[in-house]
């Protein structure tokens, strides 16, 4: 059979017919290369310790005792709570409510099986994101975000009955010095003295929540500078949105923070938890899994602690945004395993 001669050379004929294959070839690598900067489930752990918080606080379905949407005896939310544990073996909780008068209320409620809290007092409208920490004098520090004029105040009791009816003995309001808009959300990761040092969030150029470290000396001092290199690890999955609340836990001798990052703006059901590894500056998603199928996590706090029948565990407090929530477990949820 008699084909027409190609106008074209046949070493450019063969050259032209492989261009769709090695258009194909380049897509295949571009696209390997895109995958292969990605992190993934199967990606190695930031760290043996991040690894080991993700096994412990994963499942709730697997956790020793749990309860959702937790509220204390006056039937107040106890949204973004952190706990702790007394001196007796109970528990306190400091945590915030958004009130009828359209204010938050951040509050102290105290408890003995870590399901049922009565609320001790109220720190007032315009008190929210709050975090307390002993001050290895019998006393503890406080801090929370305030409004108006959204900043980080600091309060200090001398003894847990000064905390529990909100008797401070030494007061700080921080100015905003990354922000002019706001700054808050603190969580006091050590107490040396009277040096506090804090973490938490300053809304950078006005705009989006940035990760921020400070440090308040003889409650008189203030110096607080970007944590970007959290940031940049929470950017790395995809947080394009609020970079938000955070509290470190020591586990195995290793300290991990449990992180909150937003991957859009304003959408509350994008809302993911982190564990973060100081050390190598990395984090991983932690795979959280309830028992109605929840996929949004915000505000999270860890503690170690010996639960209400005696035994070390990890517990691990989170908010779940109702844009994220399976039916029946949108609000506070607090869940414990054992060591």
């Amino acid at each position: 059979m008699n084909l027409p001669v190609s106008p074209f050379p046949v070493t450019v004929t063969r050259s032209f017919r492989a261009l769709p294959l090695l258009v194909a070839l380049v897509l295949a690598l571009i696209g390997v290369l895109l995958i292969s900067r990605m992190p993934t489930a199967s990606a190695a752990p930031a760290s043996a310790g991040t690894a080991r918080l993700a096994a412990l606080a994963g499942d709730v379905r697997a956790a020793d005792g749990h309860r959702y949407d937790a509220r204390d005896d006056t039937g107040r939310t106890m949204d973004a709570a952190q706990i702790t544990q007394r001196s007796d073996g109970t528990y306190l909780a400091v945590y915030h409510t958004l009130l009828g008068d359209g204010r938050f209320h951040a509050a102290v409620a105290t408890s003995a099986d870590l399901r049922h809290w009565q609320r001790r007092h109220d720190f007032g409208p315009g008190t929210h994101q709050a975090s307390l920490a002993g001050d290895g004098r019998g006393g503890y520090v406080l801090a929370y975000e305030k409004d108006p004029k959204n900043h980080i105040a600091v309060r200090a009791y001398a003894h847990e009955e000064a905390l529990l009816d909100g008797r401070a003995a030494r007061a700080y309001d921080a100015p905003r010095t990354l922000s002019r808009c706001a700054e808050g959300t603190p969580a006091i990761t050590a107490v040396h003295g009277d040096t506090v040092e804090l973490t938490g969030h300053y809304r950078a150029d006005c705009d989006t929540d940035r990760q921020l470290r400070a440090t308040l000396t003889g409650f008189r001092h203030w110096e607080a500078t970007p944590d970007r290199r959290l940031d940049r690890a929470l950017q790395t999955w995809g947080n394009s949105g609020n970079l938000g609340d955070r509290a470190p836990v020591d586990l195995d001798g290793r300290r991990v923070l449990l992180v909150e990052g937003q991957r859009w703006r304003g959408d509350f059901g994008s809302w993911r938890t982190y564990a973060y590894d100081p050390a190598s500056g990395t984090a991983d998603r932690l795979a959280i899994r309830t028992h109605g199928g929840s996929s949004a996590f915000a505000n999270p706090s860890a503690t170690l602690l010996t639960d209400p029948q005696g035994r070390p565990a990890l517990l691990v407090s989170l908010f779940i945004p109702g844009e994220g929530a399976a039916p029946g477990e949108a609000g506070q949820l607090i869940y414990w395993r054992k060591l």
